[in-house]
């Protein structure tokens, strides 16, 4: 189909002469341009566009609610299909978590890594600002301290959470299971009412079947014996699967697998699809995406693909109400998508797991990965050569590993007196908790701004930090003291709309001219 004159209609009709070929070729905006473009960010007014050939096709109008799943913004109580996720330390703060329940939307709170008294702080005032949700808070696996995963669990029990994000699960385990299961109940018809919801973030295919099925019955028995949960719950949870949402993270900051976005989810859809076949549950798994998604391309090509929904991560530390410090935001709104590394993770260091941070203006993840290769080399800070040892000593820890270690003592005693007990008699252990010291703090300076230790702020970050960057360029949200948390997702969302307008075009058989690509960020 030629492109030369188009006539677009809004309801009640009214007609542009758009652009004339020769226009079209030296790539010039011109004011019939920004009519169209300004028709079609009009999401909730349908266009008709008239061709060179006599057809009239009409671009149907997308809302935002009709991205993703209607279900989700029902559970959920929310307006759109969008969430952020939990960035551990309370990155995800308190500040932007009440932000986007006040607009509608859902953000969990990073409550991974903090002490029990930070999280209750954090959940009281979250609860008074958004009484009726919606909110929900990070319960993260932790099996290298399992207490605090414990205590997480029958806190969030207590003062009523009645939504968390499980993440970084190798497997199912007790505590998990009895928030899922100590929510259920029976309505007046027999039915199944699912108090505690689940949002289980996972990239591996044999986590997310655990989340998919019921709960085992064996923990749920166990459960019963110690009174966590009553027989009927038990039985309940027989019925229900251990997940109301699957979120497939792909290559993402922070804890990642690194997997393509492009070959997880299918994956995923495909097995919910079969084991909603096997148990026939009356209300179906959703299946959103996560990692890779910060800009409107990558939002549209999620939902179409089919999520239920989609999770931003790394773009919201550089927002406003994110708790990283103002040097912190600065070095990630100047990240390209090739500035990230891999580097060893604090909770999972001994078992050689890793996460991906910021490498641009810092020198944390080389450092943490040499730390992890003497971790492996030796079997205990005796046995570091002297030479290499004094070299952690100035550069890295800016103290003797005596030191540090009575520093691990002191902070065990109050957290996690199990960690001291296993470490005793166990040198190897002694020498993985004081590393961990390491790579515990340096996040803690990166969001309270540690003076003097800006080289060693472990950031966590993803590719899709570069790629929000590159987008925004030119913008006013280039700039992070403009980035707003729910303004940022709007812009994503609202962006991803308009592209689904412009691609319905081209597969109606319009010729879309590069230009119409591009829609300018402009303030909402």
């Amino acid at each position: 189909m030629k492109f030369c004159w188009i006539g677009i209609h809004l309801k009640p009709t009214h007609a542009y002469k758009i652009w004339e070929e020769k226009m079209v070729k030296t790539a010039t905006r011109t004011e019939s341009a920004e009519n169209l473009i300004t028709a079609l960010s009009n999401l909730d007014q349908p266009v008709e566009i008239s061709t060179p050939d006599g057809y009239t096709v009409t671009i149907p109008a997308v809302p935002l609610e009709r991205l993703g799943d209607p279900t989700f913004l029902e559970d959920h109580g929310v307006e759109f299909a969008y969430k952020t996720g939990a960035m551990a330390n309370g990155i995800a703060s308190e500040e932007l978590v009440i932000a986007m329940g006040k607009a509608g939307l859902l953000g969990s709170f990073g409550a991974a890594g903090l002490v029990p008294a930070r999280v209750k702080s954090a959940i009281e005032r979250i609860q008074s600002e958004l009484p009726n949700g919606p909110y929900c808070f990070n319960l993260i696996h932790s099996p290298s301290e399992e207490n605090l995963e414990r205590s997480a669990v029958e806190m969030f029990l207590t003062y009523g959470v009645r939504t968390v994000e499980a993440s970084a699960f190798l497997r199912l385990t007790p505590h998990i299971v009895r928030y899922r299961a100590a929510g259920l109940s029976l309505d007046e018809n027999g039915e199944v009412v699912i108090g505690n919801k689940v949002i289980a973030k996972i990239s591996r295919r044999e986590v997310a079947t655990k989340f998919m099925e019921p709960a085992p019955e064996k923990m749920l028995n166990e459960l019963v014996a110690k009174g966590f949960i009553t027989p009927q719950q038990a039985e309940l949870a027989q019925r229900v699967p251990m997940a109301d949402d699957i979120t497939c993270e792909a290559d993402s900051g922070g804890h990642t697998d690194n997997r393509p976005l492009v070959c997880l989810l299918p994956s995923m859809i495909a097995l919910r699809d079969e084991i909603q076949a096997k148990y026939n549950y009356k209300q179906q798994i959703r299946v959103g995406a996560a990692g890779g998604i910060s800009t409107p391309e990558s939002a549209l090509g999620a939902f179409m693909m089919g999520a239920a929904y989609i999770v931003t991560g790394s773009v919201n530390q550089a927002c406003i109400e994110a708790g990283a410090s103002d040097h912190t935001k600065k070095l990630l709104a100047q990240a390209d998508m090739a500035d990230v590394i891999m580097a060893p993770a604090a909770d999972m260091f001994e078992m050689g797991v890793e996460l991906q941070v910021l490498k641009r203006g810092t020198l944390f993840g080389v450092r943490a990965r040499k730390l992890y290769e003497i971790y492996r080399n030796y079997d205990s800070i005796d046995d570091i050569p002297a030479d290499e040892r004094l070299k952690l000593e100035k550069t890295v820890f800016r103290a003797s590993l005596e030191d540090i270690w009575a520093g691990c003592v002191s902070f065990f005693n109050e957290r996690d007196p199990k960690q001291l007990q296993r470490a005793q008699g166990n040198p190897k252990r002694k020498m993985a908790l004081i590393f961990r010291w390491y790579l515990g703090l340096s996040s803690r300076w990166s969001n309270s701004g540690e003076k003097g230790r800006e080289i060693d702020y472990q950031i966590w970050c993803g590719p899709a930090m570069g790629a929000f960057n590159d987008w925004a360029r030119g913008s006013y949200l280039e700039y992070p003291e403009n980035r707003n948390v729910v303004e940022v997702g709007t812009q994503i969302m609202s962006g991803a709309a308009y592209l689904m307008r412009v691609q319905n075009m081209k597969m109606q058989g319009v010729a879309v001219p590069n230009d119409l690509w591009h829609r300018p960020i402009t303030p909402l």
